[in-house]
């Protein structure tokens, strides 16, 4: 099986990426593997750049975070958790446009400044396995900051937003979805993550996840259950590694 994958044209990949609409009674998700990717800080550097937009929103509010501190407010969180969050802080309701100013000012600073994270272009162009995006993110902006990254190009229509599923980290509904869509099975994916409620939601989904932490500063994500690397030109071997032990279990299951 996976030679075979390993040796398909790039258009064959393109359409065996492409997610199911309906299940086969014929179809054996068990024997298929797929990588989920995290969107923000996982092929995307936006968070920095929202942690930013933050901190000058809060100081007009007379609130005064870190570069740390905003960063980790933000990380893979629903908007709506942390507005509530920094409600609580102020003591008083936030202007009711400070969601929709929020998401302006973002995109503005993303048409200039977004980059895509260091080495994951190639990583996501040469890749021989099924994969997609699955992220926190309202689906406008996962379209937009892959758009101005040249990512757009490699997912086609397997972008899944929690928007769209009702369903947020650390609750595993997004990843089933996403694992379902593709038509494989949960523990049969891997989950590609920067942020602790986004590792409980792999691993409440019964996936393998592994945890990127560029700066190796803290241990939050090998604690909440992640294999933790640290640049992504690992991802690679660590994506081998783990085809690798899938494909012997699979052996193990089916002699």
């Amino acid at each position: 099986m996976f030679s075979t994958l390993i040796e398909e044209s790039d258009q064959d990949m393109a359409g065996r990426n492409e997610p199911r609409t309906s299940k086969s009674a014929n179809a054996e998700p068990n024997s298929q593997l797929a990588v989920i990717f995290d969107c923000d800080g996982i092929l995307v550097d936006s968070e920095v750049i929202g942690a930013k937009v933050l901190r000058i929103m809060a100081a007009e509010l007379q609130v005064f975070f870190s570069p740390k501190q905003a960063l980790s407010i933000l990380k893979g969180r629903k908007v709506a958790t942390w507005v509530a969050e920094l409600e609580d802080t102020i003591g008083r309701k936030l202007p009711a446009d400070f969601v929709a100013d929020f998401r302006g000012r973002s995109a503005c600073f993303f048409k200039t400044e977004l980059k895509s994270i260091p080495d994951i272009e190639p990583v996501i162009r040469n890749l021989q396995l099924p994969f997609c995006t699955a992220s926190s993110a309202p689906r406008d902006k996962i379209e937009l900051t892959l758009g101005l990254t040249g990512l757009r190009q490699y997912f086609g229509n397997r972008i899944f937003s929690a928007y769209d599923v009702g369903s947020w980290k650390p609750d595993p509904g997004l990843f089933l979805h996403a694992a379902d869509a593709m038509g494989v099975a949960p523990e049969n994916c891997l989950v590609v993550e920067d942020s602790v409620v986004g590792v409980q939601a792999a691993i409440a989904a019964g996936m393998t996840v592994l945890g990127y932490e560029p700066d190796n500063t803290s241990h939050s994500l090998t604690l909440a259950g992640a294999k933790v690397f640290n640049s992504m030109k690992e991802l690679p071997h660590l994506l081998d590694r783990w085809r690798s032990s899938i494909t012997v279990n699979m052996a193990d299951t089916y002699n």
